[in-house]
C-alpha cells in the first residue's frame, strides 16, 4: 500500500490589491515591489473572514473532486500562522465541524509556511500507519490582517488564500507520496515571528498596541536562510530519489520571493522554467502557497498521472521541508 493526492481545491477572497494600490498608502511602488519581490498583487479577505472560513471553501472543491463526502474523512490537517483563535480551540475543529465531517479527528500544525509539507508527510504516515484511509491537509491564511501596514518591507509581501488536497490510501504504483525531507534551526525563532500575544511576550492592557502583535520579519535574514536551504533540499531529495531534475516535471516552491527561487536555481544550475510561480499574482501566503499553486497547476492541465513534482518550503520556527510526489 502507498499513498497519493487524490484530489486539489483552492479559493482566494474576490478583492485584488495591486502594486499601485499600496503605493497609495505607503511609501512604495510597483517597480519596487516587482523589482524585489517578482509579487504584483494580492487577495484580500474581508475584515470578518477567517483561516476557517477559507480553508472551508478550498476543502469543499478538493471533496467534489475527490469524489468524496466530508463524512468520508478519518482526519483534518490545518496548517496556518493566523489561527482563529490563540492556542485553542484548533482551527481545524472549526472547519471540521463546518464541513460535517462528523467521522474525522481535526488539528491544527504550526510550522509556518512550511506547514503544507509537515501535513501531507503526516498525513501519509498515518495512513501507512493503519489509522485513517482519506485526510484532509488544508494550508489557510488571512494574513493581511495581521500585517503592520506602516512596514512597507513586510506589508506588500503578503496575501490571503487556502489551498487543499486529500491524501488517501492507494496500491498504485503510478501514484504516491515518497519520503520527505523535514527540518527546523530554532536559532532563528525570532527572525520571523507574530510577538506579543503568547506567553513569553503576553498582551499588556493599556500598553500592547496592534503593531506589537503584527507580524514581523528581519528580511536579510530569512532571505540568506532560504536560498541556503531551497538550494540544499532539491540537491538532497533528488539524490536520494535517484532522480534527475529531468526527471521533475515541476518544482512547485513555497511562493515568498522570486529572488530567493531565482538565486537557488542558479546555485543549482537548474532551469528557472522549471520552477512554477504564481507568487505575481497570490503574493506569499505562507502555508496556502504551495496547494494554491498546485491547484492552478492542475486547473491548468500541465499534470498527467506518474508526474514527479517536486516541493519545497521555508518559514517561521525557522522550519524547512521538501517532498517528492508522483501525481
Amino acid at each position: 500500500m502507498n499513498t497519493y493526492i487524490r484530489s486539489v481545491g483552492a479559493f482566494v477572497p474576490e478583492k485584488r490589491v495591486t502594486n499601485n494600490d499600496l503605493s497609495q498608502i505607503m511609501d512604495t511602488s510597483d517597480e519596487w515591489i516587482k523589482s524585489h519581490t517578482g509579487i504584483e498583487n494580492r487577495h484580500v479577505a474581508e475584515k470578518g473572514v477567517t483561516a476557517a472560513d477559507l480553508a472551508v471553501k478550498a476543502a469543499k472543491i478538493a471533496l467534489e473532486r475527490g469524489g468524496l463526502s466530508a463524512e468520508d474523512l478519518d482526519m483534518i490537517i490545518l496548517t496556518t500562522a493566523t489561527p482563529d483563535y490563540i492556542g485553542f480551540p484548533a482551527t481545524a475543529c472549526v472547519v471540521q465541524d463546518k464541513l460535517g465531517a462528523k467521522n474525522a479527528g481535526a488539528f491544527d500544525l504550526v510550522a509556518g509556511c512550511t506547514g503544507f509539507i509537515y501535513a501531507i508527510d503526516n498525513a501519509k504516515n498515518m495512513i501507512l500507519a493503519g489509522t485513517a484511509k482519506n485526510v484532509l491537509v488544508v494550508g489557510s491564511e488571512v494574513l493581511t490582517q495581521v500585517s503592520n501596514m506602516q512596514d512597507r518591507d513586510t506589508a506588500v509581501l503578503f496575501g490571503d488564500g487556502a489551498g487543499a488536497v486529500i491524501i488517501s490510501e492507494s496500491t498504485n504504483e503510478e501514484s504516491s507520496i515518497e519520503h520527505a525531507i523535514l527540518k527546523s534551526d530554532g536559532s532563528g525563532a525570532e527572525v520571523l515571528m507574530r510577538k506579543v500575544g503568547g506567553i513569553k511576550y503576553p498582551f499588556v492592557d493599556g500598553e500592547t498596541t496592534f503593531n506589537d502583535t503584527a507580524l514581523y520579519m528581519d528580511g536579510q535574514a530569512v532571505y540568506k536562510f532560504a536560498v541556503k536551504v531551497n538550494t540544499n533540499l532539491i540537491k538532497e531529495l533528488l539524490e536520494r530519489s535517484n532522480l534527475a531534475i529531468d526527471d521533475i516535471s515541476y518544482i512547485i516552491p513555497h511562493q515568498a520571493n522570486i529572488r530567493i527561487l531565482q538565486a537557488a536555481a542558479k546555485r543549482l544550475k537548474i532551469p528557472i522554467e522549471k520552477f512554477y510561480f504564481n507568487l505575481m499574482e497570490y503574493a506569499n501566503t505562507s502555508s496556502a502557497s504551495i496547494p494554491i499553486a498546485l491547484n492552478e497547476v492542475y486547473e491548468k492541465g500541465l499534470l498527467k498521472r506518474g508526474d514527479n513534482i517536486l516541493f519545497t518550503g521555508f518559514g517561521a520556527g525557522l522550519t524547512y521541508g521538501g517532498t517528492i510526489v508522483k501525481w
